[in-house]
């Protein structure tokens, strides 16, 4: 064991992270039956929530595009990721799906329940309550009791499994769960305690300018779409969702400000395709809703947005928002991304996975993004999958509508980068007091003759391999630019 590595892991948790990790290790709550309040399922709900991707075909499941037959519910082949895919039920939400076919799944979950072990975890749990919630409006004569009745068991037992531990996306889902299930059994002592803990959620993690401080789009559209189930469940069950309302336009002001210019996400930190709504949908999910919002310019998430009429990029010049919780964070300070023409051509690495495997590492690493390293080292020291544990700080010194100048310290010293937006194109230019190496990964297809550099004192042109969707992969290449004290160059 690394101790000094595990301290400087350990010391941005908050004191309820460790007297949870040490509780949840002594205590382990048992699933309890309970009978579920009796209420009346009323037929549908305000609006037609977005539908789910179609993840079962009739024979297979597939998530993370990884395909498999049902296997038993804690089957672990394709990984643990994969495994709570199958724990959610978000697929009996996708469209042409019978209803018959998943009434039969739910009753076979809650048959074999006893014996799931990943089933019972409180993450699949709360996205599990969600999913069946939305189907049993969709389909009140499904509801029958004794799927009501282990709904609302679950949603007890997720009430003794909060992931305090955890905190970030994991306890914010756990909040949305108590909501939407305690407003659809109104159980008003629930939906006491769950609107408490949901509001303190949202008003710790959704920064001023709208961002979910974990810094992943990604995430961001996800924890916004369960936001607006919240409100249409809430708004269904007569439960007034005023204040959610507030930070549901702030999350979609920032939403619109971060997307490409074509509705797409930017791939920065734990983000990919098939696993969160398009911005798009979202945005027509919301209108359905009658919510209006304004866009809000970046700020405290650490992105800004630099463009002209034919190239558009977005850099990341912020520090650790979630600095408890940075299991999603690259060691990628003055990462940036470049679209010519609305095509990609400067991306990030992305992630395939979530596996702790090498590539997993890799994908977190500061080489597998646009930005400068030193001797190979990582900026921000990600470890173990989901851990951090020395963290480099950025300071921002220019801040302008084409021009971002800042500096980090991650290789003990200052690291200056300046992005310019001219009419020649986008200028980068690197300062080390030393010999570093500056990145540039270019997507398939790209044509390295745009890339003009100044300073270099080798270029190595390398074969790399990308992702913008699990376990797929992308050839591309990237630019190995060793310089010494000053580099520049201009992408047109």
């Amino acid at each position: 064991m690394n101790y000094p590595l595990l301290f400087r892991t350990v010391k941005h948790l908050k004191p309820a992270q460790v007297i949870y990790q040490v509780k949840n290790r002594l205590i382990k709550p048992a699933y309890v039956s309970f009978e579920a309040p009796v209420i009346e399922v009323a037929n549908g709900l305000k609006t037609e929530p977005i539908a789910r991707y179609n993840s079962w075909d009739g024979e297979h499941f597939t998530f993370l595009n990884l395909k498999h037959e049902f296997a038993g519910w804690n089957f672990t082949e394709n990984g643990m990721l994969w495994a709570y895919n199958q724990n959610y039920f978000d697929w009996i939400n996708q469209e042409g799906i019978e209803q018959e076919e998943c009434c039969l799944w739910i009753d076979k979950f809650i048959e074999e329940l006893p014996g799931n072990r990943i089933g019972l975890d409180p993450y699949p749990i709360a996205l599990r309550s969600i999913n069946w919630i939305k189907f049993f409006c969709q389909y009140p004569k499904c509801a029958t009791k004794t799927r009501l009745d282990s709904l609302y068991s679950q949603l007890r037992l997720l009430e003794k499994k909060l992931e305090f531990h955890l905190l970030g996306n994991h306890l914010l889902e756990d909040a949305y769960a108590l909501y939407i299930g305690s407003a659809f059994f109104h159980d008003e002592r629930l939906l006491k305690k769950a609107t408490n803990l949901l509001l303190s959620q949202l008003k710790e993690q959704v920064l001023p300018d709208g961002a979910h401080y974990e810094q992943s789009v990604m995430y961001h559209c996800i924890l916004l779409d369960r936001l607006l189930d919240a409100i249409n469940v809430g708004e269904r069950c007569a439960v007034n969702g005023i204040e959610l309302r507030r930070y549901v336009e702030r999350m979609l002001g920032h939403l619109e400000s971060i997307v490409w210019c074509d509705g797409d996400i930017l791939m920065a930190n734990d983000a990919a395709h098939g696993i969160a709504p398009m911005p798009a949908e979202i945005f027509d999910y919301a209108r359905r809703l009658g919510i209006k919002w304004n866009v809000i310019p970046l700020k405290e998430c650490g992105y800004r947005k630099l463009q002209s009429e034919h190239l558009e990029a977005i850099v990341d010049v912020g520090n650790i928002t979630a600095t408890y919780q940075p299991g999603h964070t690259h060691a990628d300070s003055f990462n940036y991304e470049l679209r010519i023409d609305g095509l990609p051509f400067v991306v990030d690495t992305g992630i395939s996975t979530y596996n702790k495997t090498e590539r997993r590492q890799l994908e977190r690493s500061t080489i597998a993004h646009n930005t400068v390293s030193v001797d190979g080292m990582n900026s921000s020291e990600v470890w173990g999958g989901f851990r951090v544990g020395r963290r480099c700080h950025t300071k921002i010194i220019v801040d302008s509508m084409h021009q971002i100048e800042a500096y980090h310290n991650g290789f003990g010293k200052k690291c200056w980068r300046k992005f310019s937006m001219t009419d020649k194109g986008l200028v980068v230019e690197d300062i080390f007091d030393g010999e570093a190496v500056s990145y540039i990964h270019l997507a398939e297809g790209a044509d390295i003759n745009r890339v003009t550099i100044e300073g270099a004192l080798i270029v190595d042109v390398k074969p790399w391999r990308y992702s913008t969707t699990y376990n797929q992969f992308h050839e591309g290449k990237v630019l190995e630019i060793h310089f010494k004290g000053q580099l520049r160059y201009t992408i047109q």
